[in-house]
């Protein structure tokens, strides 16, 4: 099986995990928002120190492609082809909400069992928009990745037949609007490297890799810049 470095810096969460298929070999993380320069390199070296394991070694570098932090992906992304290119070996992307999805699901294996559930991974998009996808418990698409305006009618047609599993670091913000007893909130469940590895291993094996030179994040907006006020004449 494939030995792994995957990082993921798509969200607040600055993340990163050695596996070899689905078993975790070492991980480093960090909550707080807006370390991902100072910290990412340093956690690589860390991970791979704790392992045992030298960076000629590795089979393949994963990153989260977003959608996100535009910072975030950047800076992960940059990191992720720069290690790619130096070792030669292949670059593997991860969809940051498919991870999220594929990560509650490892937590609660129970849930594979369900039927009629549908979960939605949520990231922070800033004011009351967030980017989200929708998943069964097969990790099958049922909507595609939008951004979204959350509101009392959002899922409103899924909720009558379905049960809604709502995580991530945008989760929070349906709280006061998402009121139902079909739908649970799992505000304190965030993204994480080590929700990669399986996702990273499969794509691995079947060699779905990204072109090095020209892979980009999935950025789902174009990043605009805000002018502080205190510079405008």
């Amino acid at each position: 099986m494939a030995l792994i470095l995957n990082l993921e810096t798509s969200t607040q969460v600055c993340s990163v995990c050695l596996s070899r298929g689905s078993e975790i070999i070492a991980w480093k993380e960090d909550f707080e928002g807006k370390n991902h320069a100072k910290l990412l390199t340093i956690f690589i070296e860390e991970v791979l120190k704790e392992s045992g394991i030298k960076a000629e070694e590795l089979d393949a570098i994963a990153v989260s492609k977003g959608p996100g932090s535009y910072t975030g992906l950047r800076i992960g992304v940059s990191t992720a082809k720069g290690l790619a290119f130096a070792l030669s070996i292949p670059l593997i992307s991860v969809n940051t909400l498919k991870m999220l999805a594929a990560g509650y699901l490892l937590e609660y294996e129970t849930l594979r069992e369900k039927e009629n559930l549908l979960l939605i991974p949520m990231i922070d998009a800033r004011r009351m928009e967030v980017y989200s996808a929708i998943y069964n418990t097969k990790l099958e698409e049922c909507r595609k990745v939008e951004a979204e305006i959350i509101d009392e009618k959002t899922y409103s047609d899924l909720i009558e037949k379905n049960r809604l599993i709502i995580m991530g670091d945008g989760a929070d913000k349906c709280s006061d609007y998402l009121k139902n007893p079909n739908i649970s909130i799992a505000s304190d469940f965030f993204v994480s490297a080590k929700y990669m590895a399986q996702l990273s291993s499969e794509k691995y094996e079947k060699k779905n890799f990204e072109d090095v030179a020209y892979f980009e994040p999935f950025y789902l907006k174009d990043f605009v810049a805000i002018i502080p006020k205190k510079s405008i004449l």
